[in-house]
């Protein structure tokens, strides 16, 4: 069994920063593209940051140039830092992966998602 396992939300004033991570608890070779996502109260869900095939790292409009997303390749764990944060950025932050074992191959993983909260 696989399970996406997050730490590092909470609350913080506008202007502050916080850090995510997610990484998957069981074998890390049977999942692959972890990536986040967030969801704001009464708002759709929205992709905040990925890695392409090209090995870029995509980032959503209203993110770019205060997060930064990285990984550790050998664990499949991924980060993210969220810098300059403002009340917009309020949301439950999820992160996401995708099986590529024989086993589990296109299925969907998420983690419980991490409560951002910026409030002055």
């Amino acid at each position: 069994q696989i399970q996406l396992v997050e730490s590092g939300g909470g609350t913080v004033q506008p202007g502050g920063s916080l850090t995510l991570s997610c990484a998957p608890s069981g074998p890390v070779r049977a999942v692959a593209g972890i990536d986040w996502y967030r969801q704001a109260p009464g708002k759709q869900r929205e992709l905040v940051a990925t890695r392409t095939s090209g090995g870029r790292t995509d980032y959503a409009e209203s993110v770019k140039g205060r997060f930064t997303f990285s990984r550790d390749n050998a664990k499949k764990a991924v980060f993210l830092q969220m810098n300059s944060l403002q009340p917009d950025d309020t949301a439950v932050y999820y992160c996401h992966a995708v099986g590529v074992a024989p086993h589990n191959k296109g299925l969907d993983y998420w983690g419980k998602g991490a409560q951002v909260t910026v409030s002055s």
